[in-house]
């Protein structure tokens, strides 16, 4: 469906304006109108890496007069693959800071704002209210459903993608007009159940395709072209390379934007999608042991079982010397118990914790008792053991 257009235009582009968008302009859908509006817009962009990472790009030069960057993180050298927006040179910097040059190179013309925190419900809706859209590039549940929720309590329209692997997903949610994301995903998955890209995966190329569907959307809906994805979602299949979209229904009963709403306010993200089971926290709570003093246990030649509860091709990367590989999903469906020792303590580790803490929590129910896990995983290992060893 048609859309009015989201903000008024400036007042006016001046003769630097009109040479550097020319290409715009001369499109008629466009014109001088369109890229007024764009002018006048003010986007706050969720994350600067992977998603976010073409998506600054494309908004800068595109001719968004207000760019707004929120992310805490550091540029690491696993980012490059996929994260354009930074280089070489910006391993160690903060991201929003590398983003915020590379944007003033693309465009001058553009008042980039940082925003160098963690996005929080003390802060998120502050933030929000000085943007006209909001586009997410976040790759974790709990801020997934807090953007979400405080974009439909302020009635911004909110930009949506997903990437993972060789797979992506992108929708625009805007309660006034269609659903919002609790419609289309009324619940988080369970904890552990769907890993995060740096668990799985990303094929680099796949990001600057949701990223600039993204962008596509956040222009259309700006300047009031075209049929946005509102009330539907696409998805991207980079392997058979095909485009689906499948229609997405306002939920009368939605809690958030249904016809009697019982979340009226931001709730506590993180327990509303638990970044562990309530399960692995137990076990995990007595049986977490640090990389240091796996170190030990292996230095003294203590009789233990390591177990590298990781994927295959991450084993390959890197791995703790003496680490048996038996993948999580082998627990899950109880194939690997019947083969594990008796006599030895075992003790789990994945890449950072969390998949080693659900491991833990069925072996714990199967009866090893005295089972153990590594806070931390190989990363903790790297850092504080042998940082020698590449880090992914």
């Amino acid at each position: 469906m048609s859309l009015p257009p989201l903000v008024e235009p400036a007042a006016e582009l001046t003769v630097d304006e009109v040479r550097r968008y020319s290409r715009h302009l001369i499109i008629p859908d466009v014109g001088m109108a369109g890229q007024k509006r764009l002018k006048n817009a003010k986007v706050l962009c969720v994350g600067a890496g992977g998603l976010g990472s073409p998506a600054l790009l494309y908004l800068a030069a595109a001719g968004i007069g207000t760019l707004g960057v929120v992310d805490f993180d550091v540029v690491d050298e696993s980012n490059l693959q996929r994260q354009v927006i930074h280089g070489q040179s910006d391993i160690g910097r903060l991201k929003a800071e590398s983003a915020a040059a590379t944007v003033r190179e693309i465009n001058p013309l553009v008042n980039v704002v940082i925003h160098n925190v963690a996005l929080t419900t003390d802060n998120v809706m502050d933030i929000f209210s000085g943007y006209d859209l909001i586009l997410d590039g976040t790759d974790n549940f709990a801020t997934r459903y807090m953007v979400n929720d405080a974009a439909v309590l302020l009635g911004k329209p909110y930009v949506w993608g997903s990437i993972y692997r060789f797979d992506g997903q992108a929708s625009v949610f805007w309660a006034e007009h269609g659903p919002c994301y609790r419609c289309l995903y009324p619940e988080p998955p369970p904890p552990g159940m769907v890993p995060s890209c740096a668990e799985g995966g990303v094929l680099g190329v796949l990001c600057s395709s949701i990223g600039s569907v993204q962008v596509n959307e956040a222009i259309k809906i700006i300047t009031g072209l075209g049929d946005p994805l509102v009330g539907r979602l696409l998805i991207y299949d980079a392997l058979e390379m095909k485009y689906r979209d499948v229609k997405v229904r306002k939920d009368p009963e939605c809690p958030l934007c249904g016809k009697d709403p019982s979340i009226t306010e931001l709730i506590d993200y993180e327990a509303f999608c638990g970044t562990l089971s309530e399960e692995a926290q137990q076990a995990a709570a007595e049986s977490t042991i640090t990389a240091a003093e796996l170190k030990a246990m292996l230095d003294r030649g203590d009789d233990i079982h390591l177990i590298d509860v990781r994927e295959p091709n991450e084993y390959e990367i890197v791995n703790i010397p003496g680490a048996v590989l038996i993948p999580k999903g082998e627990f899950l469906n109880g194939s690997a118990l019947e083969g594990l020792p008796q006599d030895k303590k075992i003790v789990l580790h994945c890449k950072s914790g969390g998949r080693s803490a659900e491991v833990l929590a069925v072996l714990k129910n199967a009866g090893f008792s005295d089972a153990v896990h590594v806070g931390g995983g190989v990363l903790s290992w790297i850092k504080t053991v042998d940082p020698s060893l590449p880090t992914y």
